[in-house]
C-alpha cells in the first residue's frame, strides 16, 4: 500500500470486533429498542387462506376498540401509494401489478390485508383479532406442476397464465458435445427454506407534517434502494425521504428490496402525522416473509468414458411465489444460475432453459448464495457420473477442474476465470480428509454393519466476480463509493455505502483504513446506514461485494486523505512529502522516528488555516470498480455416519480448504465460513418451508421448521489458500460460500455412506434416510 509497507498493520490480524462492545453488552440499537415521541404501534391482518377473492373486510369493531387510532385497508391506501410493479420493464417478463395491502384477492397464506395502528402493541393485536375477512375461495396453485396446468386459475387476472418468464440459451457447440457421448442424467429438487434471521423484519415510519420529510428507520440491507423505492411508490420527493438503518440482527438476503409492509407503514405515518412502528414476530416472519431455494433442475451431462464432461443440457423451473420482491424481477435468478452453472470446471458447452412461475406461496427472495442450486446439482452430478462410469468421484473432479496453468481463460458462459486455485483446493482437501485411509476404514465399517461416507463439494463464488461477470448476465454491477475525512483531532471517519447486518464491517473497514493511514485502529470510526450521510448504492450489502468493493473504496479514499496530509505536513516541516510517513498517528521523516509531528497537530493546522467558508481539504471521496479476478472458492469435505436403525445422520468431520485472497480479519472470515456451513447443514438435513396441496403453510414455528443447533453443527476445520494477487485490493468476499458448498458436501457424503444411492431431494431427514436405506 502506497508503495511502502505500513509500520502498523492491522490487516491480517484477528482483532476484536469493534461492534461487539455495544452489541454484546445490550447497548445495540435495533428497531425494537427505539422509542420515538408519540409513537404508535402497528400490526398486520393477514390472510388465512392461500387463494381467494376478498368479499368484505369488517373493521368496524376494531376501529372502536380502546387504544386503536386507525385501521387501514387497501381502500384507505388508494391515492396514498401507487400500485407496485417491476420498474423498469424487463424484456420477456410478465409484470404483475399489486398493492401494498391486498385489495381484490389474497394470493398466499400471510398476504397483508389491513394494518391496525394503536397506542400500544397489545391493543393493536386485540383489534386485529376482531377484524373479520370474508373470502370467496379459489383453487390453489401450490406447485410448479399446478402453475403449468391451464385448468388452474391465474394468480393475476391481467396476466394470461402463471408463467412469468422463459429463457432459452446455448453456449458452445452443444450438439457436438452430445454426439457419441455417454449421457448421465440428474433431476435435483431441493426444498423451500426460510431465512430465519435472529431479528425479524421491522420499521418505524416518522413523517413530519410540518416539513413534509419522511424518516424511515428500517431493518434493510439496502438503505438507498429502499429510499428510491419509497420515493417512487409514495410520490415523495427523494430529498424528503431519509432511510436510516440501525443495528440489524441478520438478513441473509431477506431484508433486501422494498417490502409491502414498508409502504403501508409510511402511508400510515403520513396519514396520522405520528411515528408508526412495526416489528414482525417469528410466526409472521416464517409465514409471510420471503422464502428461497426450491428450484427444480434437470441436467443431462455428455461425458467421455474417462469422466471428461463435454457439455451440459440444463432446464430450471422456478417457483417465485405470489409476488416479486421489488426491485427484483421474476427473471433475476436464472441468469445467475446459468452463468455459474459450470462452476470451477472446464465444461465447453451448455444448453440452458429456464421457466418461472407464480404460485400461492410467500415470495421467493434472495438467500445467502442465491445461485446455490448450480453447485448442489452439479456436485451431485459429478458423483453420479463417477458412479455410472465406475470411477472415483475425486478423479472425475480432477479431470475437469481448472488448473492454475489454464488461467486466465473464460467460462463457456463468458466470465473470465483467473486467480482461482480450484485444483489445489481439491487436492489439499483430499489430503486432509485422508482419502485412502478413509476408504479402508469405510470397507471395515461396512463389514461391521456401520454406514460411513465421505463427500466433496467444489465451488467458486463471485466475490464480487471479474469485471465481465455481470455483463455475462446482461446486467451491471455498480461501483462502490466511500468517503474518508480526517477530523481535527487526527482521527479518521470512513463513510461506507454498505449496510452491515452482523458481518463486522465496522471492524474490517477500520482495519483497512487504519493500516493505510498509519493510525491506531481505535482512531477510525466507520459510518453506515443513513441515506443522508452515506454514498449512494442501490445494492448496499449483498453479493459478497464488501470485502473487495467496500474495502477497496475505503482504502482509496483513505489514501487520498493521507496524501493531502503528507503534502500539508511537508509544507509545515519544510520537507518533501515523499520523504514523510505516518506511523502510530505521527507524521515523521522516513528513518527519523524522533523527528515527527503528531497527526492531530497537522490536522489542526489545516483546519485553522483554512480560509473562512472553505473546507480544510482533509476529506476525499473514492470509487472502486471491479478488479480482475474477484473469485472466492475451494473444496469442502464432509464425513458422516448414519445410524441404520434411526436414519439419523451424524457429521463426524467437516473440513474446508478455501481461497478468499488476503484475509483482513481471519476470525471474521472463519466466522462467516462457519455460519454459512451451519445454514448449509440445516438445509441438507433439517429445514423445510413446507406447503400442502392447498398451499397451506405447515412450518410456521420452530416446532415444525427445524434449524440446526450446536448438536448438529460439527467442529469445522478450515485451511486458507492465498493465490497470487491480481490487484492490490486482494480481499474477496467469503460470506456465501459456506451455504453454497455445504449441502452438496453433506448430500454426497450421505449418498456415499449408502453405497452410492441417488439422492435428489432435500432435506435428508431421518425418515427420508430410512426410505433410502430400505430402497
Amino acid at each position: 500500500m502506497s508503495g511502502v509497507a505500513p509500520a502498523q498493520r492491522f490487516v491480517g490480524q484477528s482483532v476484536r470486533r469493534v461492534e461487539d462492545r455495544r452489541i454484546l453488552t445490550g447497548r445495540g440499537r435495533y428497531i425494537d429498542d427505539m422509542q420515538l415521541p408519540k409513537m404508535l404501534h402497528a400490526v398486520f391482518v393477514r390472510s388465512s387462506v392461500a387463494h381467494g377473492r376478498i368479499v368484505s373486510v369488517d373493521v368496524d369493531a376494531a376501529r372502536s376498540m380502546p387504544g386503536v387510532v386507525a385501521v387501514l385497508t387497501a381502500l384507505e391506501l388508494e391515492g396514498q401509494a401507487y400500485p407496485l410493479s417491476i420498474q423498469p420493464d424487463v424484456p420477456n417478463v410478465e409484470r404483475p401489478v399489486f398493492t401494498a395491502l391486498a385489495s381484490d384477492k389474497v394470493r398466499y397464506v400471510g398476504d397483508p390485508i389491513a394494518v391496525v395502528v394503536a397506542e400500544g402493541r397489545y391493543a393493536a393485536e386485540d383489534a386485529r383479532d376482531a377484524i373479520v375477512v370474508d373470502y370467496d375461495p379459489l383453487e390453489a396453485v401450490a406447485s410448479i406442476e399446478h402453475a403449468e396446468n391451464p385448468e388452474r386459475p391465474n394468480l393475476f387476472d391481467d396476466i394470461p397464465s402463471n408463467l412469468l418468464y422463459s429463457e432459452h440459451r446455448e453456449f458452445g457447440d452443444v450438439e457436438a458435445a452430445f454426439e457419441g457421448a455417454r449421457v448421465v442424467k440428474l433431476t435435483m429438487r431441493p426444498q423451500r427454506v426460510a431465512h430465519v434471521p435472529m431479528e425479524c423484519r421491522g420499521g418505524i415510519a416518522d413523517y413530519n407534517s410540518g416539513s413534509g420529510d419522511l424518516i424511515y428507520y428500517a431493518t434493510t440491507q439496502s438503505p438507498h434502494g429502499l429510499k428510491l423505492g419509497l420515493s417512487g411508490v409514495l410520490a415523495q420527493p427523494a430529498e424528503q425521504v431519509r432511510v436510516i438503518t440501525p443495528d440489524v440482527g441478520g438478513a441473509f438476503g431477506q431484508k433486501a428490496g422494498l417490502q409491502r409492509e414498508d409502504v403501508a407503514l409510511c402511508v400510515a405515518s403520513r396519514m396520522l402525522g405520528r411515528p408508526v412502528k412495526w416489528v414482525e414476530d417469528r410466526v409472521e416472519n416464517m409465514t409471510s416473509a420471503s422464502h428461497a431455494r426450491s428450484e427444480i433442475l434437470e441436467i443431462s451431462a455428455a461425458v467421455d468414458d474417462d469422466g471428461t464432461i463435454r457439455g451440459l443440457d440444463v432446464t430450471m423451473r422456478l417457483d417465485v411465489g405470489a409476488y416479486p420482491v421489488l426491485p427484483f424481477p421474476p427473471s433475476f435468478l436464472g441468469p445467475i444460475v446459468r452463468t455459474m452453472m459450470t462452476g470451477p470446471y472446464h465444461i465447453p458447452a451448455l444448453r440452458w432453459a429456464n421457466t418461472v412461475y407464480a404460485t400461492n406461496k410467500a415470495s421467493y427472495g434472495t438467500y445467502r448464495g442465491p445461485w446455490a442450486i448450480e453447485t448442489l446439482a452439479r456436485e451431485a452430478l459429478v458423483d453420479r457420473i463417477a458412479r455410472e462410469l465406475g470411477l472415483d468421484p475425486l478423479d472425475v473432479r480432477r479431470r475437469n477442474v481448472y488448473t492454475v496453468e489454464e488461467q486466465p481463460t473464460e467460462m463457456v458462459t463468458g466470465p473470465t476465470i483467473e486467480g482461482i486455485r480450484a485444483s489445489e483446493a481439491l487436492e489439499r482437501a483430499a489430503e486432509l480428509a485422508g482419502e485412502r485411509d478413509f476408504r479402508a476404514a469405510q470397507a471395515k465399517a461396512r463389514e461391521e454393519g456401520r454406514l460411513i461416507g465421505l463427500g466433496y463439494s467444489s465451488y467458486i463464488e463471485p466475490a464480487p466476480g471479474p469485471p465481465n461477470l455481470f455483463p455475462s448476465m446482461e446486467s451491471g454491477l455498480p461501483p462502490e463509493r466511500a468517503y474518508a475525512r480526517l477530523e481535527i483531532d487526527g482521527h479518521l471517519t470512513v463513510t461506507t455505502a454498505q449496510a452491515p447486518h452482523g458481518q463486522g464491517h465496522e471492524t474490517t473497514l477500520a482495519q483497512v483504513a487504519a493500516t493505510e493511514m498509519g493510525i491506531p485502529l481505535e482512531h477510525v470510526r466507520v459510518i453506515h446506514g443513513d441515506t443522508q450521510l452515506t454514498p449512494f448504492s442501490v445494492i448496499g450489502t449483498g453479493g459478497s461485494r464488501a470485502a473487495t468493493m467496500a474495502s477497496g473504496a475505503a482504502l482509496l479514499a483513505t489514501r487520498s486523505v493521507k496524501e493531502k496530509v503528507l503534502e500539508i505536513a511537508g509544507h509545515i516541516m519544510e520537507i518533501s512529502p515523499s520523504d514523510l510517513e505516518i506511523v502510530d498517528a505521527t507524521v515523521r521523516p522516513k528513518g527519523d522516528p524522533a523527528g515527527g509531528m503528531p497527526l492531530a497537530n497537522v490536522a489542526g493546522a489545516a483546519y485553522f488555516a483554512a480560509p473562512p467558508g472553505e473546507d480544510a481539504g482533509l476529506r476525499s471521496s473514492s470509487v472502486m470498480h471491479e478488479p480482475p479476478g474477484g473469485w472466492s472458492g475451494g473444496t469442502h469435505a464432509c464425513q458422516v455416519e448414519i445410524d441404520p436403525q434411526t436414519g439419523v445422520v451424524e457429521i463426524t468431520r467437516y473440513l474446508v480448504v478455501e481461497d478468499c485472497g488476503e484475509l483482513i480479519n481471519p476470525a471474521i472470515v472463519e466466522g462467516q465460513i462457519r455460519g454459512g456451513i451451519a445454514q448449509g447443514v440445516g438445509i441438507a438435513l433439517l429445514e423445510n418451508a413446507l406447503y400442502d396441496e392447498e398451499a397451506n403453510f405447515l412450518a410456521g414455528t420452530f416446532m415444525d421448521y427445524l434449524v440446526p443447533t450446536v448438536m448438529e453443527v460439527p467442529r469445522i476445520e478450515i485451511e486458507h489458500l492465498e493465490g497470487d494477487a491480481l490487484h492490490e485490493v486482494n480481499y474477496r468476499g467469503v460470506g456465501e460460500g459456506g451455504t453454497i458448498a455445504a449441502p452438496p458436501a453433506v448430500l454426497n457424503a450421505v449418498a456415499d455412506a449408502l453405497g452410492g444411492v441417488p439422492i435428489t431431494t432435500l432435506p435428508m431427514t431421518p425418515e427420508r434416510v430410512l426410505e433410502l436405506i430400505d430402497g
